[in-house]
Formats: structure tokens, C-alpha cells, sequence
């Protein structure tokens, strides 16, 4: 389905756990406290949502969280959206920690790629920023998921810290796409929920430092996915290098993604508060049991019921046509967006 601007809208995000296994600063840090789970969208109300997507024109659903995997019906869930007439594409982010375990559940679901994210290859960075001693296990996920034939990539936040260890990360991140054949792709820090307290890397920059240490890399032409990534790759190298420039490379003009909360709200905007209840929506006629929050689904043996999909279709139609023009990142003081990143969805 094409928005009001014209640009073709067939990626969703679908954020399916707003809990998390690492204490990352700048998304989650201590003291951040998880929803009921009677407010985070069942598996079944999930695929309700995935069919109606579908329907509606989105072909590619990427599965985030929180951390996902830490959701012990993750697996299951990918397994029925990828059932879901019409969806082409399933792919997850995880942190890695967690993906060694559940690897085996994810390929016999039939996952399509894996994106993990990475800021740092330095053990004590690592530990200041995510909370966890856990780069150990994170590269050995790497090691072993990169022998697969599935898609690869490796997200790294570009983070201005200050020191030498900016340079030092990105130099070594950089080499993962050396070593395995890996997509390293750097993402600029965006200023919404913890992300305010923090200043991104200008990419522009960070792409000319690059330069001066491989001269010969050159933009990558060929498509590795459905995102705004511009790709580079450096002669001798296995994997390619990516830039995800929400800032300083604003890529508004051919956004083709839509975003659902773990708590059911679809957003066409990152930046802007503005979206539509579609828990509101799958739970209407549910029927509630007292004050605990928990409820009868009406439509659990049947989530792509008629009645259920028709009005679904309607409100994305509208949550759709309201996607914005632009973000306005380059002006913090027009942003609306207040929650965090593991309420919005990563």
C-alpha cells in the first residue's frame, strides 16, 4: 500500500517483548520497569496483525523487542507469521546472547536473516555499556551463525563518547566483515527516549575516516535487505560495510516502514507520538476477568477471522496515510515521541 506521498509502505517492525536481558544506556538502563504481560500482544493477536499487514501490502516483518528471544514463545511466533499468506520476508534482532540456544527453533521455523546488535568489540566498553560480561558469547553466536546460509548482519550504534575508543571500535567492528562474510552496518544514534543523552557519530565524517584507511571501498550497488542502508565494500573483504544515517543521511523521501509496540500501538514515525491503538482494535469483545488485566480472546482459534481483519485493514489504512513527510531528529525540540526504545520498539 502506497501512503499519501506515494512511497510504497510493505516493512513492519513488529515489536514483540518490551523486556530485556541487557541494560543497554542508551535503550534500557536499570531501573526501567517491564508491562504486564496481559498489555504485550499475545502470540495469536500477533498474527492477527501480521495477516491484516499482509493484506494490506507489507511483505517483509522484522521481529524485535526488547530482546525477543528472551519471549519463550518467539520461535512459535515466527513460525506462524511466516505462514501468513502474502509475507515474504522474516527476520529477527537480537542482541545475542541468547542465540546460540535458540538457534536450531529459529532455522526450523524458517527464519530468513539475523541482524545482532554489536557497539563494541572491547570487553570492559562492553560490560560499561550493556550492564553484561557477555561479548564472549555474543561472538561466539556470531562465529557460529555466520557458517549458515542466511543473511548476517551485525547493527553497531554510533556512539560519541569521546577518547580514542570510537576509532578503535569502529576499526575492529569494521574487520568482522573481513573475517566472516557479515554485513557491519553503523547506525546513527537517534535523539528519542535515552537516546536524548547521548550524540551520535556524524557518519559523514565517519565514512571519510574510514576512507583514509581503505581507499578502495566503494559503494555496494547490490540489495541486502528492505532498510535505507547505503553499503560500501572494501576489496578481500567477506561481508560489506553499511550506513544507517537517520541524521546526517535522512532517508525520509523513500521510508517504506511502519512500526507495532509490543503493547499494540502502530506507528508510522519514529519521531512523533502519533499512531493508532491497534490493541484496541484485536481487543474489542475480548472479555475481561475482574481487575488482573487477563482476558478470553475471542478470536484465539481464528485470528484472521473475517470481522477482525476488516477492521484491522481500516485503521492501518489511516495510520498509513497519516505516516509524516519527514522526521525532525535535525530538531529535538519538534519531537513528540516521549517513551523509551523498549516501549517504541527497536
Amino acid at each position: 500500500m502506497k501512503d499519501l506521498r506515494g512511497r510504497e509502505i510493505d516493512y513492519m517492525r513488529i515489536s514483540i517483548t518490551d523486556r530485556c536481558n541487557l541494560r543497554c544506556r542508551y535503550c534500557m538502563p536499570e531501573g526501567i520497569e517491564s508491562h504486564p504481560r496481559w498489555e504485550i500482544l499475545s502470540l495469536e493477536e500477533i498474527e492477527a496483525a501480521a495477516a491484516w499487514a499482509a493484506g494490506r501490502g507489507i511483505r517483509h516483518i522484522k521481529i524485535t523487542g526488547g530482546e525477543p528471544l528472551v519471549r519463550k514463545d518467539c520461535c512459535s511466533l515466527i513460525k506462524r507469521v511466516k505462514e501468513v499468506k502474502g509475507i515474504e520476508k522474516v527476520t529477527i534482532t537480537t542482541n545475542g546472547l541468547l542465540l546460540r540456544k535458540y538457534l536450531p527453533d529459529l532455522l526450523e521455523a524458517g527464519i530468513d536473516g539475523i541482524n545482532i546488535s554489536l557497539d563494541t568489540l572491547n570487553r570492559q566498553r562492553y560490560l560499561a555499556l550493556t550492564g553484561f560480561d557477555g561479548l564472549h558469547e555474543v561472538m561466539e553466536a556470531i562465529k557460529e551463525v555466520s557458517a549458515l546460509s542466511i543473511p548476517v548482519k551485525i547493527n553497531a550504534v554510533s556512539l560519541e563518547l569521546g577518547g580514542d575508543q570510537e576509532e578503535q571500535d569502529w576499526r575492529k567492528l569494521t574487520r568482522l566483515a573481513k573475517e566472516f562474510p557479515v554485513d557491519v552496518r553503523f547506525i546513527e544514534m537517534m535523539p528519542i527516549g535515552y537516546g536524548k543523552q547521548f550524540k551520535t557519530i556524524n557518519h559523514k565524517e565517519l565514512l571519510e575516516a574510514m576512507k583514509k584507511v581503505f581507499p578502495d571501498m566503494e559503494e555496494d550497488k547490490r540489495q541486502h535487505g528492505f532498510g535505507p542502508a547505503v553499503y560500501y565494500k572494501i576489496p578481500g573483504f567477506l561481508g560489506s560495510i553499511g550506513f544507517i544515517s537517520a541524521i546526517h543521511g535522512k532517508f525520509c523521501d523513500s521510508c517504506n516502514r511502519i512500526r507495532l509496540t509490543s503493547e499494540g500501538y502502530l506507528k508510522p514515525c519514529l519521531c512523533y507520538e502519533e499512531g493508532v491503538d491497534l490493541r484496541r482494535v484485536l481487543r474489542d469483545g475480548a472479555q475481561f476477568q475482574g481487575e488482573t488485566g487477563h482476558y478470553i480472546w475471542p478470536y484465539r482459534d481464528n485470528p484472521c477471522e473475517e470481522g477482525l481483519q476488516k477492521r484491522l485493514r481500516a485503521v492501518m489504512k489511516a495510520a498509513i496515510e497519516a505516516k509524516p513527510a519527514a522526521h525532525c531528529f535535525e530538531k529535538p525540540e519538534q519531537i513528540t515521541e516521549s517513551h523509551g526504545m523498549s516501549s517504541i520498539g527497536g
